[in-house]
């Protein structure tokens, strides 16, 4: 079997290995592909059968001119990137990676509350820089700072990240309430499951982790956060079009929203022109709540697996 990576370097920039894959067959690998450009991804794939993407896109023109696919593997749990439609209807069996960052993304989220709450990498820069040292007084913070035992956090999308981050909020003393449409036991263990409204008036930090829907598309925005208590605090290391970022910039700027901490924005890699780059108290990361080496190892494992269940006539994760 001929296997073309369009887009490696991303899940592996040179620390993990493709051992895995290499042994289900001839194995090629291209850090990046075009994003715009699918004449650069046909000319790629050629008569390969299987074809391993992140977010190089496979569109019904990708597919009508590579008849040679079988199988399209997506390295990344969200696969809008494949036109599943086409996908199908040529026999295409199309794969995702349903769940390798659990631990790390709701790790991130709480890393991200903590740095509003403490902004360590502010005032370790102040002591390098010599402020400590010739400070008056034995210590100083140039910012409130923030605990958050007895606080409310409220988390929109109750499923493994959101049940995950509830779990190390409630280990720091806070009370967890939860928004999701449906609800399990291990969740209620955690936390009371609340109205949309409810959860917007009673949090003191909001956080997303629902899936990017038309229902859940700037699910934060200028009505929304009216409903917010003032100087709430938002964490989305979800999805960037969850929120409507002029919204939450003017939000900011005003101080009903104290502070965002966002690892994700609508249009990735971000854009000059994002009104969130210039707002008060926006902490911004580019989109790495996925990354550790051992979630990409684990995201790796599950990608050799999908391609060998394949290969054995049984495909699992499969999308389409």
């Amino acid at each position: 079997m001929k296997i073309v990576i369009l887009d490696g370097y991303t899940e592996n920039p040179g620390d993990l290995s493709w051992e895995g894959l290499e042994k289900l067959g001839s194995l090629t690998v291209y850090d990046r592909s075009s994003l715009t450009d699918p004449k650069e991804s046909i000319s790629r794939i050629g008569d390969a059968e299987a074809v391993i993407v992140n977010k190089t896109p496979i569109s019904a023109e990708v597919i009508g001119a590579c008849p040679s696919i079988r199988y399209i593997g997506v390295l990344a749990t969200g696969y809008n990137v494949v036109d599943v439609k086409a996908a199908a209807s040529r026999g295409i069996v199309v794969t995702n990676i349903p769940t390798y960052g659990t631990a790390a993304v709701s790790q991130f989220a709480i890393a991200l509350l903590l740095e509003i709450c403490h902004h360590i990498g502010h005032h370790d820069k102040a002591v390098h820089e010599g402020k400590w040292e010739h400070n008056q007084d034995w210590c100083f913070w140039d910012y409130p700072l923030i605990e958050l035992a007895d606080k409310t956090i409220g988390i929109i999308g109750f499923g493994r990240i959101g049940q995950a981050t509830g779990a190390i909020a409630k280990a720091l003393g806070m009370k967890v309430i939860a928004h999701d449409n449906s609800s399990n036991e291990r969740g209620k263990q955690i936390a009371d499951y609340v109205s949309l409204d409810e959860l917007f008036a009673r949090s003191d930090v909001i956080c997303l982790h629902c899936p990017l829907f038309p229902e859940t598309a700037g699910i934060v925005n200028k009505a929304t956060i009216a409903k917010m208590k003032d100087g709430v605090i938002l964490i989305n290391n979800s999805r960037g079009p969850l929120v409507v970022e002029e919204d939450l910039a003017d939000a900011l700027n005003r101080g009903k929203v104290y502070a965002a901490g966002l690892d994700v924005v609508s249009t990735e890699p971000i854009k000059g022109d994002n009104p969130l780059l210039t707002a008060k108290n926006c902490i911004i990361t580019p989109h790495i709540s996925w990354a550790p080496k051992e979630s990409r190892q684990r995201l790796m494992d599950i990608a050799v697996d999908n391609l060998a269940a394949f290969v054995k006539g049984s495909p699992v994760n499969v999308v389409s």
